[in-house]
């Protein structure tokens, strides 16, 4: 009987220390696996900030030819606005004498489409 309660205690003491390297073992899987998802996370971020200074350098590019575009077109609207006030000033006097001209000089005459009703 000493022999049978001794041998389940030896069997009792090897479960528990199973169960112990089991835990143990699950423990360092899970350190393991948490440590690899930082370690993905971290190639991740690095990954996504390349792109991101990929990006913006692209962007600044593209955009600065956009800007020199957007300058160019304000330059040419301004000359061309310049170029149309200063034909107006120029311009101003005569125009204004010729409507006078046409408004106070009245002509009055038939128009071609009147009939007159007999």
């Amino acid at each position: 009987m000493a022999s049978q309660s001794q041998g389940i205690q030896q069997l009792l003491q090897a479960e528990k220390r199973a169960a112990e390297k089991v835990a143990d073992a699950r423990k360092r899987k899970a350190r393991r696996l948490k440590q690899a998802k930082e370690e993905a996370q971290m190639e991740v971020e690095q990954y996504r900030r390349e792109r991101e200074v990929e990006f913006q350098s692209k962007q600044q590019a593209a955009m600065g030819s956009q800007g020199n575009l957007s300058a160019e077109v304000e330059q040419a609207t301004r000359r061309q606005v310049q170029g149309m006030q200063s034909s107006q000033q120029k311009h101003r006097e005569r125009v204004l004498a010729q409507l006078l001209g046409m408004v106070c000089d009245v002509r009055p005459q038939v128009h071609p489409n009147y009939r007159i009703a007999a």
